[in-house]
């Protein structure tokens, strides 16, 4: 009887050894795949902001920084330093799961707020966070939208 029992607790043992293991090399797994998210070149960064009568973008590239508001463009260059700054931000954000990103507020619904999102390019595909309101990205997304926005934002005239 005594050595059922103990066939039968190791047979548990190993069955539930088993099924951990496999549970880590799947999170690990996922893991992986977020990290090789990361890791690809960040090829571009924008912030969209639309309500009715304005619209604003500020698009950063490697060598420069291009802003329309209300169709009137601007391109400045960017230092090396600069670029790098903003695209490390970026890079700290989980960009598969950027679109799922959840909004603090909600005033963009009743013209409260101009509609936002920052749009990120790595690796040749574009990744879209969820909509915020102007001023009030998901917390997540904070550090990077205020430094796109530099030391000023534009006001709605």
């Amino acid at each position: 009887m005594m050595n059922i029992q103990l066939i039968l607790f190791n047979i548990i043992l190993a069955t539930s050894a088993t099924n951990c293991m496999h549970k880590n090399n799947s999170e690990n797994n996922t893991q992986n795949i977020s990290s090789a998210v990361q890791q690809q070149k960040i090829q571009q960064i924008r912030l969209t902001e639309r309500t009715r009568g304005f619209s604003r973008d500020i698009v950063f590239t490697p060598s420069s920084k291009e802003s329309n508001i209300n169709e009137e463009i601007t391109t400045t260059k960017i230092s090396p330093a600069e670029w790098q700054m903003v695209s490390r931000l970026a890079q700290t954000i989980d960009l598969s799961k950027i679109s799922d990103l959840k909004a603090p507020t909600e005033g963009r619904h009743s013209d409260r707020a101009m509609i936002a999102s920052i749009i990120i390019t790595a690796g040749g595909k574009e990744y879209t966070s969820s909509e915020f309101d102007s001023g009030r990205p998901p917390k997540e997304l904070e550090a990077l939208y205020k430094a796109i926005n530099g030391p000023v934002t534009t006001k709605i005239p």
